[in-house]
């Protein structure tokens, strides 16, 4: 009978560890912060990496976010592009693209 519940223990734990996923999930939302807020941000995945030289903006037209920190998403206008920290902001910029570059 011991061996039995032995038996079945380390196949417990094997199960659980099989359907374990210890990788984070690419569909995992991040919620937008302002600048200067304490925020986790999520690297993992990186086929849009984009960096600040392929951007025309300094700064995330909407929180203010140095584009240095990380650009999340792009948008193009007007033949340019501008890197935001988040969809969020992106989608804030393109309801009114000329009110924002024109204060630059």
């Amino acid at each position: 009978m011991r061996k039995s519940i032995e038996f079945l223990s380390v196949l417990v734990l094997v199960f659980l560890l099989a359907c374990t996923n210890s990788e984070p999930s690419k569909d995992a939302a991040v919620a937008p912060v302002k600048y200067g807020s304490q925020m986790t941000v999520n690297h993992a995945d990186t086929s849009h990496h984009f960096t600040a030289d392929m951007v025309q903006n300094k700064r995330d037209f909407i929180c203010g976010m140095p584009v240095t920190a990380g650009i999340a998403d792009t948008a193009h206008f007007k033949g340019k592009v501008y890197g935001f920290c988040a969809a969020e902001c992106k989608e804030a910029f393109l309801k009114s693209p000329e009110a924002y570059t024109a204060q630059k």
